[in-house]
């Protein structure tokens, strides 16, 4: 056992230290063979300032750093890179025995002169030397281990930038009730919003909602969303009527009576009561309902009849005037 825990990997603990020190030569060698090339291609092409229009002279710069880096066999991106880092650290200011060039091109987006200077003197946590993503971190960059939440997230998004993936990694979240609900109101309702922008789920979704009393009474409170149900059912009216004149059996007999608006308004509301009736009642087959549904279904169906009866006698007789039972019936008491 004790073997094993002084080893790393494959080899001894103090086989590693060497292989670390010997790496560390590598790693410095390089970050000067890199600031190196930054060198060189930035005594070709001095750091211009930025801002302005486009000079003959800017073209210049990318002429030469192409041919530069065709010379030496490196892509473009990288000679520029490599200029822009060299011009923002000074030989004095450079440190390449506790960062490497990656460090060193991290903090380079330190705006600040002095700031970045000394910070690079500082790696963090008391640290020896700096590592990349402790640089990501200080320049507020993505990082290759994430630690903290807000990491975290940003390596999410980076992942999920395609759409296909994006939707499916929300679907996945949305699906564990501990995540919903850490998720503010107001987001909630953005989500809604964006997942009920096609009409079709849109309209599945408010029928489902405004099918709970609290929903339905909240909702119509407010000023803009009552208008816009009396709108529909004013609308819908409108539709039942034409349906009704298009599809009703007595619809051509009817066409040549005097109508006045009171009668095609109650011919399509017992139209449209039969039709909805024959939708709906086929979709009881082999379901049973509870004492309760059943005696809210009877007393709605006393006061149909109760209805019918009083259009019955409406019509007959001209008179609509109602007695206290059937009005109290009416109005649910």
């Amino acid at each position: 056992m004790t073997e094993v825990a002084e080893k790393v990997g494959s080899v001894s603990q103090s086989r590693y230290e060497q292989i670390v020190a010997e790496l560390r030569d590598v790693v410095e060698q390089q970050t000067r063979g890199q600031f190196t090339i930054g060198d060189r291609a930035l005594e070709i092409e001095p750091m211009r300032q930025r801002g302005g229009p486009i000079t003959e002279t800017e073209y210049t710069v990318e002429q030469s750093m192409k041919r530069l880096a065709d010379d030496i066999g490196l892509s473009v991106a990288t000679v520029k890179t490599t200029r822009w880092v060299a011009s923002r650290w000074p030989r004095e200011h450079r440190q390449p025995k506790i960062a490497s060039y990656t460090v060193h091109r991290a903090l380079a987006n330190i705006e600040d002169e002095d700031e970045r200077f000394a910070a690079i003197l500082t790696p963090p946590d008391g640290k020896a030397r700096w590592n990349t993503d402790d640089a990501s971190r200080r320049v507020g960059q993505q990082v290759e281990t994430p630690i903290t939440p807000q990491e975290k997230v940003t390596a999410i998004h980076s992942l999920a930038q395609d759409e296909e993936v994006a939707a499916a990694v929300t679907t996945d979240f949305l699906k564990r009730p501990q995540v919903a609900a850490k998720v503010s109101s107001e987001d909630k309702v953005r989500v809604v919003e964006e997942f009920t922008r096609d009409e079709s789920v849109a309209a599945t979704a408010a029928t489902s909602l405004l099918r709970r009393p609290d929903v339905a009474f909240k909702a119509m409170s407010d000023d803009t969303a009552r208008f816009q149900v009396n709108h529909a059912q004013i609308e819908r009216s409108r539709q039942a009527r034409e349906h009704f004149e298009e599809s009703s059996p007595v619809a051509p007999a009817v066409r040549h009576l005097d109508r006045t608006v009171e009668f095609l308004d109650l011919v399509t509301a017992c139209h449209s009561f039969v039709a909805a009736a024959g939708r709906t009642v086929p979709g009881l087959r082999d379901r049973t309902l509870n004492d309760d549904e059943r005696m809210i279904v009877h007393e709605n169906v006393a006061r149909v009849r109760a209805t019918l009866d009083w259009i019955e006698t409406a019509v007959d007789t001209g008179k609509v005037d109602m007695d206290d039972e059937l009005a109290r019936m009416l109005k649910g008491e």
